[in-house]
C-alpha cells in the first residue's frame, strides 16, 4: 500500500512561502502571468485499464493556475487533439469580459484542431481558491486543473496562517472513452453509464484494483497546521469528503471566507471549491482522506470511495491507514445541517453586500421530461428543462450574436415564471412530460437586483442540483424543503451574512433562493453542474445589458477569438 508522497507538496511550500516574504513586502505593480495549455492526448493507465486522455500538456489533473489577486492572466491554449475544445475559468467573474469566460457556443465557438486562443483576463476583487475545466462535450471529465489565488501584498489570510497548502481535487474515473459513453448514452435517449471509480487528484486509491501506485499522499509533521483546498471536479456527483481521525476548520467556499466553524466530514457539489484547515494533533500515523458520493434520490450513482493517505513524518508507508467514517450516501440531515452552517464572514474587510431591494423576481422549476426520439430504444428521449423549456445549443456563440447583433440566434422570452403553477413536489408525476425546446435568454436590466429561486420538481424524480452562474458570485438567502412559499419564506431570509458563492445545490424535493447585482454586462452562462443534465438541456443564459458609457459596457473581442 505504499504510496509516493506528492511533488506538488514541495511546490506549494515554496508558493507559500514566496507568498509570505510578499506579506511583508511593499506593494507591488499587478503582473502579468503567463500560461501555456497544450491540448493534447496521453496514455493514461487506472483500474487495470489503459486508455488515451485528452489532457492539459499531458498532466492528470492539469497544472495549477497561481495568480494573485490583481494580476492580469494570459493563457494560451493550443488544441492538439481531435476534439474542438473551450475551457471555462470557473468561478471568475470576467468583468465586461464574456469573451474570456470559455463555455462553448455561449461565449465563443470552440478552439478547433490545430488552433490556438488566448484567454486574456484580470483578477480583480478575488482570491482564494476556484478552478479551471474544459467546457465542452464532456471532456472536463479529464481537462480540468485548480486556480489559486493569493491576496494582494500585505494582506493576510482571516484565519490562523498554514504551514503548508495542498490541492485537493476530487474526480470521476471512466474505464471506457467517456465521449463514446456519452454519445452511446444519447443515441439509446438513455443515461449513460456511471463512472468506474471516483479519483483524489486523478488516482482512485488503493481499495481499487491496480492503485496501490495510483494512491495520492501528502506528508504532515506533528502540531502543525495544514490548508486544504478542495475542488469537486466530478461530472455527476456531489461527495462527502473526510479524514481519518481529523476534524476540518471550513474558512472558504468558492474563493469567498466565511465564519469558521468545524466538522468532520464536508459536503461539496460540482464545480464548489471548499477551503479547511486541518491540524496534525492526532497520534502520528497514517490516515486515510476519502471521498464518495451523497444521493439521497432513488436513482443510480457510482457509490464507490476514492481514497488518499495524510501521512505523519517519521511513519513507514508499510503501515495501514485507518479509514474514516464518512456520512451515510442518502444522509439527507448532514447534508441541510452542513449547508446551513455556511456564512459569509461578513467583516469590515470583506463585507457581505447582500442586495435588500429586489428589481426582478425569478422563479424557475428544474424539471425532468421525455421527448419523442424515433431512433432512441424506448422512442422516447430522456430530456430536462427549466420552467419547461429545454435550452438548445446554437451554432454560433451568443455573446458574438449578442454583440454584432445577429439576428435568428436566440430568443429573448424566457419566462420569469413556469408556465403553469402545480405542486412542484407533491407524488411523482409521470404523465404530460414533454418539454418545449428553444435557445430562450432572459434580459436583464444592467444594474438591478435580481432574485432568483430555482425550484426542484417531482417530475419524474426530484433529486438534488448544483447550479452554477457564470460571470457573477451571488448570495444563497434562503433554503429549504418543499414548495416555495412566496409570502411565508422570504421572511426567514438571511440578509445579513449569507453565504456567496458561484455555485449552489437546490436540495432533493426543495428550493434555494439567491440574490446578486447584474453589475456585469454580457452573456452570462447558469445551468446545473451535473454534466447530465447539462447535457439534456438544464440550461439558460441571461442577458445582462450595457450599462452608461463604455466602463459599463462589453469589452470589444480580442483579434483571435475562434472563429465559428
Amino acid at each position: 500500500m505504499a504510496a509516493a508522497l506528492s511533488k506538488n507538496s514541495c511546490l506549494g511550500y515554496y508558493f507559500l512561502l514566496l507568498c509570505l516574504i510578499g506579506f511583508i513586502s511593499h506593494p507591488a505593480k499587478a503582473a502579468v502571468k503567463k500560461y501555456l495549455f497544450d491540448i493534447q492526448v496521453k496514455n493514461v493507465s487506472r483500474l487495470c485499464h489503459a486508455k488515451p486522455i485528452v489532457t492539459v500538456n499531458g498532466r492528470f489533473p492539469g497544472p495549477t493556475v497561481y495568480v494573485r489577486e490583481g494580476d492580469r492572466v494570459q493563457v494560451n491554449v493550443t488544441n492538439h487533439a481531435k476534439y474542438n475544445m473551450s475551457i471555462h475559468w470557473h468561478g471568475l467573474k470576467q468583468f465586461r469580459n464574456g469573451w474570456a469566460d470559455g463555455p462553448a457556443y455561449i461565449t465563443q465557438c470552440p478552439i478547433k484542431t490545430g488552433h490556438s486562443y488566448t484567454y486574456d483576463f484580470n483578477v480583480t476583487g478575488q482570491r482564494g481558491t476556484l478552478w479551471w475545466h474544459a467546457h465542452i462535450f464532456w471532456l472536463r471529465a479529464t481537462v480540468y486543473g485548480a486556480i489559486v489565488i493569493m491576496p494582494k501584498p500585505g494582506t493576510p489570510f482571516p484565519f490562523p496562517q498554514p504551514h503548508r497548502e495542498e490541492t485537493i481535487i476530487l474526480g470521476e474515473w471512466w474505464n471506457s472513452d467517456v465521449e463514446e459513453i456519452e454519445k452511446q448514452g444519447s443515441k439509446l435517449g438513455l443515461p449513460p453509464n456511471a463512472s468506474d471509480a471516483h479519483t483524489i487528484n486523478g488516482k482512485p486509491g488503493p481499495l481499487f484494483p491496480c492503485s496501490e501506485k495510483h494512491t495520492f499522499a501528502m506528508e504532515v509533521e506533528q502540531g502543525k497546521t495544514y490548508l486544504l483546498r478542495i475542488i469537486n471536479a466530478a461530472l455527476n456527483d456531489e461527495l462527502f469528503f473526510a479524514i481519518a481521525g481529523h476534524n476540518m476548520t471550513v474558512v472558504e467556499v468558492d474563493a469567498v471566507y466565511t465564519k469558521h466553524f468545524t466538522t468532520q466530514a464536508v459536503l461539496i457539489a460540482p464545480g464548489q471549491t471548499t477551503n479547511v484547515l486541518v491540524q496534525a494533533t492526532q497520534s502520528p500515523n497514517r490516515y486515510f482522506m476519502a471521498a464518495r458520493p451523497f444521493m439521497d434520490a432513488p436513482l443510480t450513482v457510482d457509490n464507490k470511495t476514492a481514497t488518499a493517505i495524510l501521512q505523519y513524518k517519521g511513519i513507514t508507508n508499510t503501515v495501514i491507514p485507518i479509514l474514516p467514517k464518512l456520512p451515510a450516501p442518502n444522509d439527507t440531515a448532514f447534508a441541510l445541517s452542513y449547508n446551513a452552517k455556511l456564512r459569509s464572514l461578513n467583516s469590515p474587510q470583506f463585507p457581505a453586500n447582500v442586495p435588500l431591494k429586489v428589481d426582478r423576481h425569478l422563479f424557475y422549476t428544474i424539471g425532468l421530461g421525455i421527448n419523442p426520439c424515433p431512433s432512441c430504444l424506448n422512442g422516447t428521449r430522456l430530456t430536462a428543462s427549466l420552467n419547461n423549456i429545454t435550452f438548445v445549443m446554437p451554432q454560433i456563440g451568443l455573446l458574438q450574436a449578442h454583440y454584432f447583433n445577429t439576428k435568428g440566434v436566440f430568443r429573448l422570452d424566457f419566462p420569469d415564471n413556469p408556465p403553469s403553477p402545480f405542486n412542484y413536489t407533491g407524488v411523482p408525476l409521470t404523465a404530460n412530460l414533454g418539454t418545449t425546446l428553444g435557445t430562450r435568454l432572459s434580459k436583464i436590466v444592467y444594474n438591478s437586483t435580481v432574485q432568483l429561486v430555482l425550484q426542484d420538481t417531482n417530475l419524474l424524480t426530484v433529486e438534488s442540483h448544483p447550479f452554477h452562474l457564470h460571470g457573477y458570485n451571488f448570495f444563497v438567502v434562503g433554503t429549504g424543503i418543499g414548495n416555495f412559499d412566496p409570502k411565508k419564506d422570504p421572511a426567514k431570509f438571511n440578509l445579513v451574512d449569507p453565504p456567496e458563492r458561484n455555485t449552489v445545490g437546490v436540495p432533493t424535493g426543495g428550493w434555494t433562493a439567491i440574490r446578486f447585482k447584474a453589475d456585469n454586462p454580457g452573456v452570462w452562462f447558469m445551468h446545473c453542474h451535473l454534466e447530465l443534465h447539462t447535457s439534456w438541456g438544464l440550461k439558460t443564459a441571461f442577458v445582462v445589458e450595457n450599462g452608461v458609457g463604455p466602463d459599463q459596457s462589453i469589452l470589444p473581442p480580442p483579434k483571435d477569438l475562434p472563429p465559428c
